[in-house]
């Protein structure tokens, strides 16, 4: 669970509530809530954490890391169910449109979605109409293609990529403008999750 691991890794750097708030930018009750389970930090602030902490976000978040060391060939195909649109609203998400399912190859199927790409905004590699296989997962590694909520629009696939304070969502399509997000701005920045793998529908 989030709120013990923090709690252990924090005793184990010798900090303090306070000091690791200070660290971070917030305030010690903000911590607090945090180790009680009362709430959850942002993506931001969960990738400050895990390199002040000195760990992954994986292992800050108690995830079992399977995918990479797995083959996805190890596990049965189970139907993964496929929608139109992701949206964020009144404090969750919005999967509209659903499409049926499709198959997988995957550990944990109740984690991954296909989501149905619409626009041109990531060719020539991915085009309008591929399914993306994505995981389910509240943050990304930068340089991942994840699909991410800005505001309370509908879910965008961009690859997601971290600049000193700001995080740059980038498309592939050099005909698109890449978004630029600081300060306050990446509060209202969602992550719905990372992008496994794309399938091209003919």
């Amino acid at each position: 669970m989030f709120s013990e691991i923090l709690r252990s890794l924090r005793k184990a750097k010798g900090l303090t509530q306070r000091e690791l708030a200070g660290h971070l930018g917030v305030t010690q009750q903000m911590v607090a809530k945090w180790e009680k389970g009362q709430s959850t930090p942002g993506p931001d602030q969960l990738t400050r954490m895990a390199e002040l902490l000195e760990v992954s976000t994986d292992t800050l978040l108690g995830r079992v890391v399977g995918l990479e060391t797995r083959p996805a060939s190890a596990y049965g195909q189970c139907r993964i169910p496929v929608v139109g649109t992701v949206k964020a609203g009144y404090g969750a998400l919005a999967f509209e449109e659903d499409y049926g399912s499709e198959y997988a190859s995957v550990k944990d199927p109740d984690s991954y979605f296909y989501l149905v790409v619409r626009g041109d905004s990531m060719e020539p590699r991915i085009q309008d109409g591929d399914l993306a296989l994505v995981h389910r997962q509240p943050v990304l590694d930068s340089g991942d293609l994840g699909v991410l909520i800005y505001g309370e629009g509908e879910g965008t696939l961009k690859r997601y990529v971290r600049r000193g304070n700001a995080v740059v969502l980038q498309p592939f399509n050099p005909d698109y403008e890449e978004l630029v997000l600081r300060g306050e701005e990446l509060e209202q920045l969602h992550v719905v999750g990372k992008v496994i793998k794309t399938v091209t529908q003919w």
